[in-house]
């Protein structure tokens, strides 16, 4: 087999990220060379590659689906959000400043021979390359410098299948409309179309199948069912349950749950540190927005940030910053990741970030931190308390004075401390620039250990045998098995291989 798919969406949080990654370990477990691509992602949600660039932590899963080390060539440019206007532009792994809507539009044609340029070398190294799709591929108020949909299928020549979320409703119109008010020339790589997120007895659904099929002359490559235990690596805000809960929440060992508050932050990145809290039994992770939220949690997290000055303003205006510091004095513990961690401190001097200046922390660790210039990205190991861990660093602020006496959370692999681990007649504050280190299954078991001591939980039982990767190698032959169960693999195999089929209609009234 030969060939390339891209995997649309009707729209932001379908599922096309997870598709791409079922159709990439489900074409892997087959021995097929398969690379997955999204060519422009927009996401907080970022990891360090072995080749030190920086590429969209979805794209890092669908390489993991393939067994392969993430790459930056599966993601040459990623978008970071810093506010509604403005975003921090990664191209090739590397940082490119900041754009806004407008100027961003100006660099896209060069940016645009550049995603093509690695989608060909991809092609040309594995068997096959299957493509995610960013957003809706019918903006049609951004497709002439679309990079991303049909401005990356079109001289790619790659057939095209529209993922469509029916939990969301509407998915007959949204799919239906996708297509017709696409060109004729797009429309003409649009081959069918995936029902996914569905609930119920599909009995119901079929006439509705057998009647998008007639009017768009496309048909529906399957209904894929809604599956628990697919929240791992979400890189869209919608992903996140109404009530902010991370996971699904597996029954404690014991008679207590470990109760673990997230603050909302605005512009929080990497959120999906928390997913490996999130695996453990008797672990409820929730992402919070109020003080209250706090009154009742075991344990506090602030997650990392694209925002950090900005969020800490947040923080404050919410009401969460005197939350959190009364947490502390109360006696429980907080953690800190990254841009979380540098709002521990007592000063932050940013003057390339948020250009503020010199602004007051929340206090609870005697650092100073201050914004280099420069990025640091990294993929560190080391130990605490003598058990491994290892993570990745995305960030400018760099700790730039510490009080006498205060211990480092981590020692490096060089030797040297990484992060917090401090106490001051209140509770434990520990603090890492390090993401991912809760990946790490003794050092996560370490700190729920030290927090159920700290809590004097003796009701709650840490897990002895979560292995995280496992739980990840589990949700991605979940997700094989059910695009192996539930989509037509054969027409798959066949658009993979032989492109787009010649003489598909044109359904009216095409692009504006």
């Amino acid at each position: 087999m030969k060939g390339a798919l891209l995997v649309a969406g009707a729209s932001s949080d379908a599922g096309k990220s997870l598709v791409t990654a079922g159709l990439c370990r489900w074409l892997a477990r087959q021995g097929v060379r398969v690379a997955p691509f999204k060519a422009q992602n927009m996401s907080n949600n970022a990891v360090v590659t072995p080749d030190g660039g920086e590429i969209g932590r979805a794209q890092a899963l669908q390489a993991e689906a393939c067994g392969l080390a993430p790459s930056v060539r599966f993601n040459p440019v990623l978008l970071k959000p810093g506010s509604d206007r403005r975003s921090h532009l990664v191209v090739q792994g590397r940082a490119a400043g900041d754009v806004s809507a407008l100027s961003y539009r100006e660099v896209k044609p060069k940016l645009h021979g550049i995603v093509l340029e690695a989608l060909a070398e991809l092609r040309q190294e594995y068997d096959v390359v299957i493509c995610e799709g960013a957003g809706s591929p019918t903006e049609i108020n951004l497709r002439s410098t679309d990079i991303a949909n049909m401005g990356l299928a079109q001289p790619a020549r790659l057939p095209t299948i529209v993922v469509g979320d029916i939990d969301r409703g509407g998915v007959f119109a949204s799919l239906f409309g996708t297509l017709a008010l696409l060109s004729a020339e797009d429309q003409a790589l649009i081959c069918g179309f995936v029902i996914n997120k569905f609930r119920g007895d599909a009995r119901l659904l079929a006439p509705g199948l057998e009647q998008l099929t007639a009017l768009t002359g496309r048909p529906v490559l399957g209904t894929l069912p809604w599956a628990d235990g697919l929240w791992l690596d979400a890189e869209d805000s919608l992903s996140y349950a109404p009530d902010g809960v991370i996971g699904r929440g597996a029954p404690p060992l014991g008679s207590a749950w470990l109760r673990v508050a997230v603050p909302r932050l605005p512009r929080m990145s990497n959120v999906t540190d928390l997913d490996a809290l999130a695996a453990e039994p008797g672990v409820q992770v929730r992402l919070v927005k109020h003080p209250g939220a706090l009154t009742d949690a075991d344990l506090v997290v602030i997650p990392g940030t694209r925002e950090t000055v900005d969020d800490l303003a947040w923080l404050r205006q919410t009401g969460l910053a005197d939350a959190i510091r009364a947490h502390s004095a109360a006696g429980r513990p907080v953690v800190g990741i990254c841009g979380g961690f540098q709002m521990l401190s007592r000063t932050i001097v940013d003057t390339v970030e948020s250009g503020a200046g010199t602004v007051e922390g929340l206090g609870l660790v005697p650092i100073e931190v201050t914004f280099a210039a420069e990025k640091t990205l990294g993929r560190p190991n080391g130990t605490s308390d003598g058990v491994p861990v290892s993570g990745y660093e995305i960030h400018y602020g760099q700790v730039t004075g510490r009080a006498r006496g205060v211990p480092s959370w981590i020692t490096t692999a060089s030797g040297d401390g990484e992060g917090v681990r401090w106490s001051e007649g209140s509770g434990v504050v520990y603090g890492t620039h390090w993401h991912g280190v809760l990946e790490s299954d003794g050092f996560r078991r370490t700190l729920l250990a030290d927090v159920a001591r700290q809590r004097r939980m003796s009701g709650f039982v840490v897990p002895s045998d979560t292995e995280y990767l496992q739980v990840r190698a589990q949700a991605l032959d979940v997700l094989a098995d059910l695009i192996e169960q539930h989509l037509d693999t054969g027409a798959l195999i066949r658009l993979i291989g032989e492109g787009a089929p010649a003489g598909q209609p044109f359904i009216a009234p095409g692009a504006p």
